[in-house]
């Protein structure tokens, strides 16, 4: 890219040009070969769930142990991957049983900081059943672990630890939240996550030769040129010799003067005037002059154009002074990368930096010469004043041959002077028109492999900055806890609530339009602005909020709230279409129903080891849909019976000890 980093950074903002189509990050941080050890199985689970896959991550890590990869660490991780963004109602009879057997082989670990986190975990899960008893020495041994362990604790076990447990832990997790919601350049960063991959860099190559024709003719032109000239000069020579030979040199150096001054001026003739006649680029299919993505990369041109002008140009008079660069680039740039699913977003980056480059040659004063060289005055004169005395030589000589010769010698000469002229214009055509093309492809050929190698540039400098400004999966996930964490602490305080007072809670995210959206490959969808609508059960009924977030600057607005009985959710559906993605929908007894879209289709988005069915668990899990749907189906099923069904001191305890 032209320009400071700083110049660089600034042109991401306006990037966002008309459509933003989806982007999806090929990354492979989460790709399990299928011939991976047990060990590294267990840490790209381990990645998994700190990017906030939990379901993958539960089959990873699980996959891991029964191959033999099974210590304090590893159960410690699986564990956590059972537990994230699940209450504990959420396990099915399998899965609990499973937990139980972990519990029980904890004291078989080594001792060390991961079993000490293991047992730490067990208890706090044995204590769910009395949420009311003597929890400080459980809650000291957790803040005595590890900032990575206890965090990793209170993230994962969110929708389990509840009352006056998670009461005395919500503080710490608040001030987490803080500490980190902003934290490693977040709202100059987050941009970068929903920039598209950019394409490689194109050129038109050059345009084939056009001069087959005249190169296939020359021979026989120059050769009849060759043989009537011979006759006309031995006529001339056998009329009279000293003459003759005089103007035998005069023509030949009339000629090649003409042919070395005169040769240049006639290709620059011929070269298009790009203030008047812009390049259009011959390719075997023309661009399309109507199609969606054209009329992008046309709009893409004059955005970035418009807020490239130079210094001393309103964008309006530089839109019009550049008018034939804009079309005939356009016209390039729809024909190199017009196939199919190929969004115009993901070449704005040589948008933008053609639109630099067109600012930076005017601002050198060269926007329009496209090095086409200037044929000097002298070379003009030159060349003219060789022509005119090579006619006036030829005439010279065909008199000089007719006043030796009479009769039918006459008609012969005139025929080898009109075979003269004649071929020798043609011959002389041909052999320009064969040089000129040859001249032409050396030019086109120079010209493409500079612009290719520009383009080159450009685009490694636009990748290697994305790249660098490029949010992880884990800062995402952070960032969005944060964002939930904070949002879940205001609800309580607006309607002072502790956690002693909360059954359960749920919060569902989904998108808020118009939004940017974009995954990393076997990632879930992030969206650059959310709807959070958290649920909070209480005994006397569920308390809804809802407000939409931008994901950059963690910014809210359109809030709402309600609040509704457990007899007045009469049923919760779901919809699930291909072409349009999942849909919840709420119905009251008091109330016309709601539809929330949790997520749109993405089966066109997905590469080709990707599964539609594991792509829609994944988003559907990090959205909080399966647990939230869960809740709201069963209390719509069971109205207050559920909260005698799913009460804490209903639940099996753990047993840890050694």
């Amino acid at each position: 890219m032209n320009g400071s980093s700083s110049g660089t950074h600034n042109a991401a903002y306006d990037s966002t040009v008309g459509f933003q189509a989806e982007t999806v990050h090929n990354s492979t941080v989460n790709f399990v070969h299928p011939d991976a050890s047990p060990q590294e199985k267990y840490r790209v689970g381990v990645r998994l769930l700190e990017d906030g896959i939990p379901s993958r991550a539960r089959e990873t890590i699980t996959d891991a142990i029964v191959h033999g990869h099974d210590n304090a660490e590893v159960r410690f991780h699986w564990v956590l991957a059972m537990l994230s963004t699940r209450a504990y109602h959420d396990l099915n009879a399998e899965e609990i049983q499973r937990m139980h057997r972990a519990s029980r082989l904890v004291p078989s670990y080594e001792e060390g900081e991961w079993k000490d986190a293991l047992r730490i975990t067990f208890e706090l899960l044995a204590m769910l059943s009395t949420a009311d008893g003597d929890t400080e020495l459980v809650l000291e041994r957790l803040r005595a672990l590890s900032p990575h362990q206890r965090e990793a604790i209170l993230r994962h076990l969110d929708l389990v630890l509840t009352g006056g447990l998670k009461d005395s832990l919500w503080a710490e997790s608040r001030e987490l939240a803080e500490a980190d919601r902003f934290g490693n350049d977040r709202v100059h960063r987050i941009w970068a996550y929903f920039e598209p991959d950019p394409i490689g860099p194109r050129a038109l190559p050059p345009r084939p030769s056009t001069a087959a024709a005249a190169q296939a003719a020359f021979p026989v032109r120059a050769g009849l040129f060759v043989i009537s000239s011979t006759i006309l000069w031995v006529t001339a020579l056998v009329a009279d010799p000293a003459e003759a030979v005089i103007e035998l040199l005069v023509v030949l150096g009339a000629g090649l003067a003409a042919t070395h001054f005169g040769r240049q001026w006639w290709y620059q003739d011929r070269q298009p005037n790009t203030t008047t006649e812009p390049h259009v680029p011959h390719m075997r299919d023309p661009a399309p002059t109507g199609d969606g993505f054209t009329d992008r990369v046309r709009h893409s041109f004059d955005h970035y154009f418009a807020i490239r002008a130079p210094h001393g140009f309103a964008p309006h008079e530089w839109l019009g002074y550049t008018v034939h660069v804009r079309n005939a680039l356009a016209a390039e740039i729809a024909l190199l990368y017009r196939e199919n699913r190929i969004g115009v977003d993901r070449v704005n980056w040589l948008i933008r930096h053609l639109a630099e480059d067109a600012r930076d040659r005017h601002n050198s004063g060269i926007l329009f010469d496209q090095r086409r060289n200037q044929t000097p005055a002298m070379a003009k004169a030159l060349s003219v004043v060789a022509l005119i005395a090579l006619g006036i030589t030829a005439l010279s000589v065909f008199g000089t041959a007719l006043s030796g010769i009479d009769g039918s010698g006459v008609l012969l000469t005139v025929l080898a002077a009109v075979g003269v002229v004649w071929s020798g214009r043609e011959a002389t055509s041909s052999w320009l028109e064969v040089r000129r093309e040859e001249h032409r492809l050396v030019r086109e050929t120079q010209e493409y492999h500079e612009r290719l190698t520009a383009r080159q540039v450009a685009y490694g400098n636009w990748k290697s900055f994305l790249d660098t400004t490029r949010p992880s999966e884990l800062e995402m996930e952070t960032w969005l806890t944060c964002d939930k964490t904070l949002f879940i602490d205001e609800a309580l305080r607006h309607y002072q609530l502790t956690w002693r007072d909360l059954i359960t809670h749920t919060i569902l995210l989904t998108p808020a339009r118009p939004y940017k959206r974009g995954r990393a490959r076997r990632g879930p969808w992030r969206y650059s602005r959310y709807s959070f609508r958290l649920f909070l059960v209480t005994q006397d009924g569920v308390r809804e909020i809802s407000s939409e977030i931008d994901f950059t600057d963690a910014k809210r607005g359109n809030e709402q709230r309600s609040n509704y009985r457990f007899e007045a959710l009469s049923s919760v559906q779901v919809t699930e279409n291909s072409h349009t993605g999942y849909d919840l929908e709420l119905i009251l007894t008091n109330g016309p129903a709601r539809n929330i879209r949790v997520k749109d289709a993405d089966a066109h988005q997905l590469a080709p080891d990707e599964s539609s069915q594991e792509i829609a668990e994944i988003n559907l899990s990090a959205a909080g849909f399966i647990h939230t749907f869960r809740l709201l189906e069963g209390i719509a099923a069971d109205g207050k019976g559920w909260i005698e069904r799913n009460n804490p001191n209903n639940l099996p305890s753990f047993h840890t000890a050694d």
